[in-house]
């Protein structure tokens, strides 16, 4: 049976819980919301859903609690066709939840880890087989950090590449620098790693996603580049980030070049940021190309 690129994500799986209210209460104080919502999100889960759509053939490794959002989560992976068997159930554990209240474009975040926090690198080792048969991993900072650690090193250990997504961003080992194949931070977090030690092992490897300005990266000559952005109506930059790394993660697996990668994934988060939400607004392949293809028309005319 033909399939995508493998591309295995070990990372953070949440249930956001999204209150919306015209007024955030002051200590002590109760007020009435307007509307509350669920969503699934964690930044691993979010790039996992979009390598799925854009066609990568995906295997999440992570923990969900053994609760009812667990339960919804992993009926949500299946309905995505993300395999599960890298999955693990924590008992007696929360599911990782993130409470959201929004109220007039602002917004308080509350994230409890809960079975994320469980993914330690012993259970990244009991799923080795599955790292060894992917064309590309991809992590994220909301598991422990030995986790992306030792995943980073396995991979390279096995000639796997792996992709870092350094966020939230923390101060990280020389050797997640050192053994990355590629590095896809911010331009807050390419300050932060900036002033790192050792940051010159991993200065060939940064992809900086810069919003509305673009990509920079180095290509193969060592010659700084800038891929633009595509110029579109945005919602909600929600997910944006993570609908990048996706894309990114499925088109390098797939053998495309890195310039090649890049503006698809900068496509792919074009379309994500017209839609609300991080999944929501995630886009198929076909939507991609399409895109795309508008796109060069638009500039021939």
């Amino acid at each position: 049976m033909k399939h995508g690129p493998r591309v295995c994500v070990v990372g953070s799986i949440n249930m956001d819980l999204v209150t919306t209210t015209k007024k955030i209460p002051t200590q002590g104080e109760t007020v009435l919301g307007e509307k509350f919502e669920t969503y699934p999100g964690g930044k691993g889960a979010n790039q996992a859903i979009a390598a799925a759509r854009l066609g990568a053939d995906v295997t999440m490794i992570g923990a969900v609690g053994d609760d009812a959002f667990g339960a919804d989560l992993l009926k949500h992976f299946e309905s995505e066709s993300i395999r599960s068997e890298g999955l693990q159930v924590i008992p007696d554990m929360s599911t990782g939840i993130a409470t959201i209240i929004l109220s007039e474009h602002d917004n308080r975040i509350i994230v409890a880890a809960g079975a994320n926090q469980m993914v330690m690198p012993k259970v990244v080792e009991s799923a080795q087989d599955i790292l060894l048969s992917s064309d590309m991993i991809l992590v994220q900072f909301e598991t422990p950090l030995e986790t992306v650690k030792y995943t980073v090193e396995f991979a390279s250990k096995h000639d796997i590449p792996v992709i870092v997504n350094p966020a939230p961003f923390q101060e990280m080992p020389k050797e997640i620098l050192e053994k990355a194949a590629y590095i896809t931070p911010n331009e807050l977090e390419y300050a932060g790693i900036s002033s790192m030690a050792h940051v010159d092992v991993s200065k060939d490897k940064m992809i900086i996603t810069k919003g509305d300005q673009g990509v920079a990266y180095t290509d193969a000559a060592g010659e700084a580049q800038l891929i633009p952005a595509y110029s579109v109506h945005v919602k909600d930059t929600t997910g944006a980030g993570d609908t990048f790394n996706g894309a990114l993660a499925t088109e390098l697996a797939s053998g495309k070049t890195l310039a090649e990668a890049i503006d698809f994934a900068n496509a792919a988060a074009a379309l994500s940021v017209q839609a609300i939400g991080a999944q929501g607004g995630m886009p198929t392949r076909e939507a991609v190309i399409d895109f795309i293809n508008e796109n060069m028309r638009r500039k021939l005319t």
